[in-house]
This record gives C-alpha cells, structure tokens and sequence, in this order.
C-alpha cells in the first residue's frame, strides 16, 4: 500500500515500483503531485495516486519515472538501432530523424509529450505544405514515422502508458480526398518515348522503354538486371543450379515461354553500389512477349557489359544522374545538338505532353492497368507486379504456366494491334551500338546539355 510523508507544507506519496533492490529490499518510488510543475492539495488526492500506481504495477502497465524522463534524443537512436528494415528505408528513416525529428522533438522526455504538443507539430508540418516548403508525402511520412516511434513507446519499449498520436473521428461534412488525375498509358505516347529515348541513348533507350512498359519492373530492378538474367540467355545461364533446373522444366518444356528473372535491384549502400534483393524480397520470373524477346537478343548483341542496360558510357545505370541525363530529354524534349565544330550529334527531340512532370515510374503503373484490362487474375497481376497477395486468397492463390502464357500472350497482342495496322512505322536498325561508340557523341550529350527550366 502507498503511504504519505508531509515535509512542511508539501505532501509526498511513495509506492512500490514492482522491483527490488540488490540487498533483497523493495524498491520505491514517490511523487509530490499529479504531474511535474503541479503539486497534491491533500492527502486523499496523493493517496489515491500512489493506489494507481500500484495498480499499474500488478497489471504490469506501469513506466517508470526514470523511463518516461527519457530524452527523445536518446530514445529515437535507441529506438532506430533497434530496427531491422532494408538499407533504403533506414536510410530514409535516418535521413527524417536527423532533419524533422529530432531537431523539434529531441530536448522533450518520451513520457511527457502531449497529444496538444502533437497536434502542434501536426499543423506545423500542414503549414509547410501549405507555404510549399515540404511536400504532402514527406509530411505524410514524418507523422507516420513518429506514429510508429510512439506506438514502440507504449509497447514493447514502455516507456509511456500511451500514445499521444490520437486520431480524431472524422466530424463535420465529408470532404471527398483529391487524388492526382491519371491517363491510361496509350501506346502512342509510348512509342513516342521510345523513339525520343533512341536518340538520347541508342537502341538501348529505345528498348529500355518498351521493355519498363511490357515487364513492370520497377527502375531499381531495370538498373540491376544482368544479362544472364535477360529472356535471350536466361535459364540456362542461371548460376543456381536448383533454380536453374526447375525453370529450364517449366519454361523451356512442352510450351516454351520467354522470361527473365528479376533477382536483384541496384542501389547504393553504405556509399557502394551493391546488387541487392528486389523490394519486398520480391523475387519473381517474368515471362515476356516475342516482340520483347527479340529486342533483348539485339540489345545483348549490340555490346559485351554485364548489365543489360548499360549507361551511355557503358557503366551501371546507377552511376549516372538518370532523370536529368535520360528521362527529362526523353520525357520534355531537347533541343538539337552539335560540336563545337558545328556536327550533328542529335536532333531536336519532341516533347511528349502526355507525360508531363510525370515520373518513368508511371509506366509499371500503365503495366498494371493493361493486365487489369485485360481480365487476368488477381493472383497473376500481383504476382507479375512483385505484390503479394493478403488473406485466403494469397495463402492459396498460385501462379500458373497457363496464367504467365495468357499473361505474355496478350502483351504480345496489345503490341501486335498497335504496330500491324500502322505498318511503316519508323523503328531502328539492329543491333546498334551505343552512343559511347559514337565518336564525340557521348561527351558532348553530357557536357553541352541544356539548362533545365524544371525538375
């Protein structure tokens, strides 16, 4: 039971923390009020506190005062070190903490923030949106970071009862949320990035885009794709000998299927690039259609690099400054270039305004709706996209040849539509080499280039 101690005009109350100390006695704590800066009127009000605390005890939500006192400048490093997530996302984890967090949070104890004080920091980020100093996603993503760092808080760290995050109920009339408007990706516009990535980077953009449309992959697993991973060489050359069996059984057998397989992604760790597991560890085989099939064979015979997408000067695509060198002339048009001495090195590129400020990003998007169109499975769909599945479905849902077949087929019919018809349509020799065996082109691509007017 708690028990009172007055010391002059003030009232102290002292409970049982639920520990002992090393010479087998218990161990106490106390409180002079409710909360700090506020102190007992009486003995009843003091009493009953300390009956609380007890409480806590047996039911094993209690914090301790000296947890609670923790500086979040201690604890969100704590809290961080404790995280076993991929190298990109602690990155980006690390990156919010040390430039919003920690800088607005970090001289606060962990147990004394307020869902008042949150709500502050709540509006505060909204007014930068609002004054466009911050983007709607990266405040989106720094509540939910500190979402999360609270929520670990209570449970399993206990360092405070509970969150100060409260999510209001909705109130009020209903406001319908905006989304960004979205155009289906049309193979006109597609053909028209493809022909303008030809002269910015060779047969290789000409493919890269084709090939970013018809597999869905996203830019990361592009970049990391090898050539013995590529639908030409690929499962033969599959340097796992298990997976290398099974696959040559279900993709070169009875119904031989073209395919690659998407098993690294390319990114930068710890300052080094390094082949990685896809996002999600979302290794996965993706068969494609004849057209696209053909198109890797020529790009694999236009050069020796290990990447089957190599940069201008023949590097990891990682290496180099990919928007502004690639996607922004292949996406907002370029003008003409020349030499010093006045030779041509590239045409004028045309802008595509259907693309406008979008990123290349959005054509795994316009894969997705394609499939969707087309009526295949949910399974099959996700599956393709490096998804999974939830529930039942998931749990019992699987990817069949017969599905990968009808999946490829349709692709290969979605191009066939869009191509017979308009026979004549300009496309480039094959194979073709890239613009680093162009003499003088390379170099003046990337030394004369045009001032951007946006991002």
């Amino acid at each position: 039971m708690p028990y009172i101690e007055r010391r002059g005009h003030s009232i102290r109350v002292k409970w049982w923390a639920g520990e002992y100390l090393p010479n087998g006695s218990k161990k106490y704590e106390s409180a002079s009020g409710p909360q700090p800066g506020v102190r007992f009127t009486d003995e009843d009000e003091a009493y009953d506190f300390g009956l609380d605390r007890e409480y806590d005890v047996r039911n094993g939500v209690h914090v301790r005062r000296r947890d609670g006192n923790t500086q979040m400048k201690v604890y969100i490093w704590d809290w961080y070190a404790d995280q076993e997530l991929r190298f990109s996302s602690m990155r980006r984890y690390k990156s919010m903490l040390t430039a919003r967090i920690e800088p607005y949070w970090g001289d606060h104890a962990v147990g004394a923030i307020t869902a008042f004080e949150y709500q502050a920091w709540s509006r505060h980020l909204n007014s930068l949106v609002a004054d466009e100093l911050m983007s709607a996603s990266y405040a989106r993503d720094l509540k939910k970071l500190f979402t999360t760092i609270m929520s670990d808080a209570v449970e399993p760290y206990r360092l405070r009862k509970f969150s100060p995050v409260v999510v209001k109920a909705r109130r009020g009339k209903y406001v319908k949320q905006t989304k960004p408007k979205k155009r289906p990706l049309e193979m006109e516009t597609l053909y028209q990035l493809a022909c303008n990535a030809y002269e910015v980077w060779g047969y290789t953009g000409w493919v890269y885009i084709w090939h970013c449309a018809f597999t869905g992959c996203r830019p990361g697993e592009n970049w990391g794709l090898q050539r013995q991973f590529a639908s030409p060489t690929w499962p033969a050359s599959d340097p796992d000998a298990e997976r290398r069996a099974e696959s040559l059984e279900r993709y070169c057998g009875k119904k031989p299927m073209h395919a690659i397989r998407v098993q690294y992604q390319h990114q930068v760790v710890e300052g080094k690039q390094e082949l990685t597991g896809p996002k999600y560890d979302s290794h996965r085989t993706l068969v494609v259609p004849d057209f696209l099939h053909e198109m890797h064979a020529a790009l694999l015979a236009s050069h020796d690099y290990p990447w089957a997408f190599p940069s201008m000067l023949g590097r990891s695509l990682l290496s180099t400054k990919f928007e502004l060198d690639y996607w922004y002339p292949i996406r907002d048009g370029a003008d003409a270039r020349t030499t010093h001495r006045g030779h041509p090195v590239r045409p004028a590129i045309p802008k595509v305004p259907e693309m406008a400020g979008k990123r290349i990003y959005a054509l795994r998007h316009g894969h997705k709706e394609w499939l969707d169109e087309d009526g295949h499975c949910e399974i099959a769909v996700e599956s393709r996209m490096g998804h999974e599945v939830a529930g039942v479905k998931g749990l019992y849902g699987n990817l069949t040849p017969a599905m990968e077949l009808r999946m490829a087929g349709s692709l290969q019919r979605r191009w066939e539509r869009f191509w017979r018809p308009r026979g004549g349509l300009w496309q480039p020799a094959f194979p073709t080499p890239l613009p680093v065996d162009h003499p003088g082109g390379v170099n003046e691509q990337l030394t004369r280039r045009p001032r951007r007017t946006h991002r």
